[in-house]
């Protein structure tokens, strides 16, 4: 499973060596604190996506890995599980407009996310 970091100026998604070969991708997702428009929680996010895999790995509430292209730009999946919560962070100018991530931790990602920047530690708050 993913590892989850919040540093004070990002939001880091460290993938595992099956995710990154799943989602045909060789680096981590970094996002930018002052990218993120909105985070939510979602029992169920096979109700989020939108678009087409391009490219990446999907079994039907199952599994959704990698890159899923709409109209509109490219959002990236980390979605394990029929019965897990995810976090779903909508995004402003950066390489995907949407991330959906299923993690048992959610609402502590969502806390710490709303966390002033002064208030994390340095070296960044890991989540899972």
């Amino acid at each position: 499973m993913a590892d989850l970091h919040v540093h004070p100026d990002r939001l880091e998604i460290h993938l595992t060596r099956a995710e990154k070969a799943l989602a045909l991708r060789r680096e981590d997702i970094v996002i930018p604190r002052d990218s993120i428009s909105s985070v939510a929680i979602t029992e169920d996010p096979w109700i989020w996506i939108r678009g087409i895999r391009a490219p990446g790995a999907a079994v039907p509430l199952t599994l959704s890995v990698g890159t899923w292209k709409f109209h509109g730009g490219k959002d990236f999946l980390l979605i394990k599980g029929k019965q897990r919560a995810a976090v779903v962070v909508d995004i402003a100018g950066e390489e995907f407009s949407r991330v959906i991530v299923s993690t048992p931790h959610a609402a502590k990602l969502v806390e710490t996310l709303r966390i002033d920047a002064d208030d994390l530690p340095a070296d960044g708050e890991p989540i899972e």
